[in-house]
């Protein structure tokens, strides 16, 4: 999962990075204003964003309604220490999912993130089944025909990324957006991608999964089911 958080208190930033990179291993870019919110936005796709109303140079609403128009998937939780209800409804009007007030527990956010997951990608269930392969984003588990498979970070997003982008052809130039976020810019070159295909198309084969993985030489890579 790929979240852009945009908060202006950097200890609390920093804080809720550090959760959700460690605890649950989430690829996550942060903005401490809504300059650096928008750059971000416009280049990456991300699957949520925890937004913080009051930024030093404009208002967390402007981004939540720039983004619900470019991407109209993407989960949006508000964060703020601003509880007034008018506040509430005009986020969720433009788009938010959620909302949470300053102070929280990080491990509430997280159950929020997932909720919000569970019922934009996976229908409200808190697994994702798709033939042969199954996914339970809370534990990151992964089964194939009921026998559980040990995959990496990085093989468990891709897989992820895959099913959910099922028959969509997939740059290799997207998927390490995906993996890295903006962190893309430092690479210099997409190796990495074939290895982790490799390594997980490698894996689900020897579980007996249908071999979905297609390569488009030359340009990226395709989950068919086709």
């Amino acid at each position: 999962m790929k979240i852009l958080l945009v908060e202006d208190e950097r200890d609390l930033a920093n804080s809720i990075f550090e959760y959700l990179v460690k605890t649950d291993k989430f690829t996550c870019d942060m903005a401490f204003d809504l300059k650096r919110a928008r750059e971000l936005s416009e280049v990456f796709e991300y699957d949520c964003l925890i937004v913080d109303i009051g930024l030093p140079d404009g208002s967390g609403m402007e981004i939540i309604k720039e983004v619900k128009e470019n991407n109209a998937k993407a989960g949006i939780i508000i964060i703020s220490a601003q509880n007034s209800i008018d506040v509430r409804i005009e986020g969720l009007n433009l788009g938010a999912d959620d909302y949470l007030t300053k102070p929280f527990h990080l491990s509430e956010l997280n159950a929020r993130i997932f909720s919000l997951m569970r019922r934009i990608k996976f229908e409200g269930e808190s697994s994702f089944n798709f033939n042969e392969i199954s996914l339970n984003p809370q534990n990151r588990e992964v089964r194939v025909k009921d026998k559980l498979i040990d995959l990496t970070k990085s093989e468990y997003d891709l897989l992820l990324y895959f099913i959910t982008n099922k028959n969509k052809l997939l740059t290799k130039a997207s998927i390490a957006e995906h993996l890295c976020g903006e962190y893309v810019d430092v690479l210099s070159s997409f190796d990495f991608i074939y290895l982790h295909i490799k390594n997980l198309r490698k894996k689900l084969l020897q579980f007996e999964c249908e071999d979905y993985i297609k390569t488009v030489y030359g340009v990226g890579y395709k989950f068919s089911t086709e």
